[in-house]
């Protein structure tokens, strides 16, 4: 199988054999091309040869973002994500050789939960964000709102009162209004402009960014629910590091599309997999990331509930806030 072949396998997935498939494919290509992934493969003597299941493969701690280049390819990259970060933190670099795979793979998982971007109004709630290059949240929205192809869809910076007026002026329109927000933000909304509208989608993206104390998920939800008055709050699970989202319908379960998939490691060992049920560092398996790598150890916390299904529990590494980051919960 080429290349270009495995990278169009990656989004036709539709059982656990493909994954499996298809992962270790990946892992094969990004083992021979990505210098810093084999250097870390090599040091416990893990091979291709050795593996046969996705769980045996080995996640490279995301902190090598940080300090390293990450990437299984060639060319010049035609993107460079970079994380948030408070002065002086150094920040994750994101290589990305085919933003074409990026764009692919936040539409499809898009489409996948929610639905064709034309049936909404997409009102972004990203300060913090807009004025700093490098967004891969940025990026994904702003191809979102263009795809929406609606002359209301568009980016809000303090602007909160007009963005209060815009959501009531949008009441009984035939199109899904959804706001979509970093936390820190659409508290501020919540508490100076709440504004009624029991149809409005609210998403959370997470991260305080130093610019409020965190909370649990439970209590921001509780006060933009009341704030807004509608009966359940989005969540997006993302960050620079990868190339796929996954999403939370308001029941504090994250979704998974089929190309990625979340593991629960044991804190004292993070070789071994633990089964559903139990909280360990969360580990993603994103095949979108085919060009840099697929197979990360976050610093957050959570719980296993099925294949395609987890719970976040919070951050081991308090020390380090990172703006897509969740809060605690």
């Amino acid at each position: 199988m080429d290349l270009k072949q495995l990278q169009d396998q990656i989004f036709l997935i539709k059982d656990e054999e493909q994954f499996n498939r298809v992962a270790l494919d990946v892992f094969q290509f990004q083992y021979e091309n990505n210098k810093v992934y084999r250097d870390f493969c090599d040091a416990p003597g893990i091979k291709p040869s050795n593996i046969d299941h996705y769980s045996q493969i080995p996640f490279l701690p995301i902190e090598f973002f940080k300090k390293h280049k990450v990437i299984s390819c060639n060319e010049t990259p035609s993107l460079v994500f970079k994380s948030s970060g408070t002065s002086g933190m150094q920040t994750s670099r994101h290589f990305i050789c085919e933003p074409g795979v990026y764009r692919q793979s936040f539409l499809k998982a898009f489409k996948l939960f929610f639905g064709d971007p034309e049936d909404y109004h997409i009102l972004a709630l990203l300060p913090g964000y807009v004025e700093r290059e490098g967004s891969s949240l940025i990026y994904m929205v702003n191809e979102l709102i263009h795809l929406s192809k609606s002359s209301h869809s568009g980016f809000y910076l303090d602007e909160l009162q007009q963005l209060g007026t815009k959501i009531l002026s949008l009441r009984g329109d035939e199109r899904k209004i959804l706001l979509l927000g970093v936390s820190f933000a659409l508290l501020d909304m919540a508490e100076n402009f709440p504004v009624e509208h029991p149809q409005l989608m609210v998403m959370e993206t997470g991260g305080m960014k130093g610019r409020r104390k965190e909370m649990i998920r439970e209590e921001l939800h509780e006060i933009l629910k009341n704030a807004f008055s509608v009966e359940t709050i989005y969540s997006e699970y993302g960050m620079t590091e990868l190339l796929s989202q996954a999403y939370s319908k308001g029941d504090g379960v994250f979704s998974t599309p089929p190309w990625m998939k979340v593991l629960i490691r044991d804190m004292n060992d993070p070789f071994a997999i633990l089964e559903k049920g139990m909280s360990g560092g969360i580990s993603i398996i994103d095949l979108a990331n085919i060009y840099s790598c697929s197979f990360i150890a976050t610093q957050d916390l959570g719980k296993f509930v099925t294949y395609s299904e987890f719970q976040i529990l919070g951050r081991f590494d308090n020390s380090d806030i990172r703006g897509c980051n969740l809060m605690v919960g």
